[in-house]
């Protein structure tokens, strides 16, 4: 797989995109991950990517222009399945997106900035649209990078124990049930008993109900999604 995200700020996508789950599927060649300094397709001499707004909208806009050039010198090298822009108003990113988009060959994720881009971009370049929650922030480096985590780590391969993924909160629709570890028993605080019997299929139905009741105290909407 193949991710090439697009950013005014690439500074932002360093760290997020060298440790940990995406370092190691990085390395084992599952995910190639590529960050583009927007900066470096305008013509502008002094690097500039932005300008005020038409009207009286106040607040900076990326241009179309460098992001055209760079979305379509992308293009001529290789198929893109989705070209992503990560925008506040756009769609929730759920694990039901970060499941589909993990079996994609190619995507580019293109970083919001100031006060967003040129509406050029999003009518005649991109394909989908996300947005990670009804807040606004300074730009779309850490949504991209959280989206990025999210697809990476479903890879085959990406995880130590390829079942973990399979369990967690929100495949099924369902919050994941509590989880425990040694020791047994803590300052009084004992692990439940089931955990502990061996009991395979007993212990599976005891986790779907727990997971149940969880999501019924917590996320009630998702019952009515499930």
């Amino acid at each position: 797989m193949r991710i090439d995200i697009i950013t005014a700020v690439p500074e932002l996508l360093e760290s997020p995109l060298s440790h940990s789950i995406i370092k190691r599927a990085k390395e084992k060649g599952l995910v190639e991950i590529y960050v583009h300094n927007l900066r470096d397709w305008t013509l502008d001499k002094h690097r500039k990517v932005d300008d005020y707004a038409f009207g009286f909208s106040a607040g900076m806009v990326l241009q179309i222009e460098p992001i055209d050039r760079l979305i379509s010198h992308l293009c001529a090298e290789r198929q893109y399945d989705e070209i992503i822009f990560t925008a506040p108003d756009g769609e929730r990113f759920t694990q039901k997106h970060a499941n589909a988009l993990s079996l994609k060959q190619n995507i580019i994720i293109l970083c919001g900035h100031y006060k967003g881009v040129d509406q050029r971009v999003r009518d005649h370049l991109i394909t989908k649209e996300y947005s990670v929650g009804d807040f606004v922030l300074t730009g779309g480096e850490l949504p991209a990078a959280m989206m990025t985590d999210a697809i990476v780590r479903l890879l085959p391969g990406a995880l130590g124990d390829e079942t973990s993924a399979l369990s967690d909160s929100f495949q099924d629709g369902l919050l994941e049930a509590g989880v425990y570890t040694r020791p047994a028993e803590y300052k009084g605080w004992r692990v439940p008993d089931i955990l502990l019997s061996g009991h395979q299929a007993k212990i599976e139905e005891w986790m779907y109900e727990e997971s149940v009741k969880h999501t019924m105290q917590r996320r009630p909407d998702l019952l009515d999604e499930h």
